[in-house]
């Protein structure tokens, strides 16, 4: 059984369809999905043993210039590359408009999706074959499992959904000289960040455990604020500018990892590993950190600044996550 996956963004909701693919694959002997996805997130279908051709889609670039020369010829290359394959079933987990006008109309099978009072936008369930009623008030990587059980037939599992990644970087990862912690300091929005004095602060808390602290960074003006958070400290490594896989190599080698509300902490989730995220402005809700050892820390507030460096250092003590020992 060969089946096409439209869900294109976010870095979140792209990882929150993995679990589906898990459990597809284990009540389905032998099936195997493509995946239309955003081009800047095309990495990570590839590491999901299920899945054979991840088809990159660039609507958030195209439409800056849709109808210049160069996106036509892209968007004719992508026509062809959906059409390519007649698919036993094409589940549009994405539930928006551009998705199913651009991608879930053009390709070949019959077209699965949410239904008009499931979808984020109603309108969409028109170009399904066949809709379905989702619940809306659970985490959206059950809402996402839920779906691929309905449009392919089978019992959604009642355990935990796994995302089946985490293997693909262990087994090729060299174990770390020394344990290490990440700490994820950037995110979208300036109210979403904590304030760099607190994060300075728990570095400080940490320095007597002896336990390495990497900064990874995206942007220019992420690495400006690395360098700032690890000046004066001998034992924080700001890292060099790295490719999605090689952060995703980073995040499964640590003991655990802090993080502001962002996409590389629901990556950090669907590697298994222990994460502690700080919420501000922002409901967790349905659609926090999902897996094992994931932890939220909330402002009473909404305001970052008044989670506290101590809080945090705390939390990690009392779970045994600062124990200087080989992971």
């Amino acid at each position: 059984m060969r089946v096409l996956i439209v869900k294109t963004s976010s870095m979140g909701d792209v990882l929150h369809t993995l679990p589906a693919l898990t459990d597809a694959a284990h009540a389905i002997p032998g099936i195997r999905f493509d995946w239309v996805v955003e081009e800047g997130f095309a990495q990570i279908p590839a590491w999901h043993k299920a899945v054979d051709r991840a088809i990159p889609v660039a609507i958030r670039r195209w439409r800056k210039a849709w109808f210049s020369a160069p996106v036509r010829a892209e968007r004719k290359a992508f026509r062809e590359a959906v059409r390519a394959q007649r698919y036993d079933a094409i589940i549009d987990a994405q539930g928006l408009i551009k998705s199913a006008a651009l991608v879930t109309r053009q390709a070949r099978g019959v077209k699965h999706g949410l239904d008009w009072h499931s979808a984020r936008e109603p309108l969409a369930s028109l170009f399904y074959n066949r809709r379905h009623h989702i619940a809306k008030e659970q985490h959206a990587v059950e809402r996402i499992r839920e779906l691929f059980a309905k449009s392919l037939g089978y019992q959604k599992p009642d355990a935990a959904g796994d995302y089946a990644i985490a293997q693909h970087f262990l087994h090729n990862a060299a174990s770390p000289v020394e344990p290490y912690l990440v700490f994820l300091h950037a995110t979208t929005r300036d109210e979403k960040h904590w304030p760099e004095s607190d994060w300075r602060k728990l570095i400080e808390l940490m320095q007597p455990t002896g336990i390495h602290i990497k900064l990874p960074w995206g942007a220019q003006h992420e690495h400006q604020r690395a360098v700032r958070l690890a000046a004066g400290f001998s034992h924080v490594e700001v890292l060099p500018k790295l490719s999605l896989a090689e952060v995703a190599a980073q995040l499964a080698g640590a003991q655990a990892v802090v993080s502001v509300d962002t996409g590389l902490s629901h990556l950090t989730a669907a590697l298994d590993r222990p994460n502690i995220t700080l919420f501000g402005p922002t409901d967790p809700g349905l659609i926090g950190g999902y897996g094992k050892n994931q932890h939220q820390m909330v402002s009473p507030t909404k305001r970052m600044g008044d989670i506290t460096a101590d809080e945090i250092f705390t939390f990690l003590q009392d779970n045994q996550l600062l124990s200087n020992r080989d992971i």
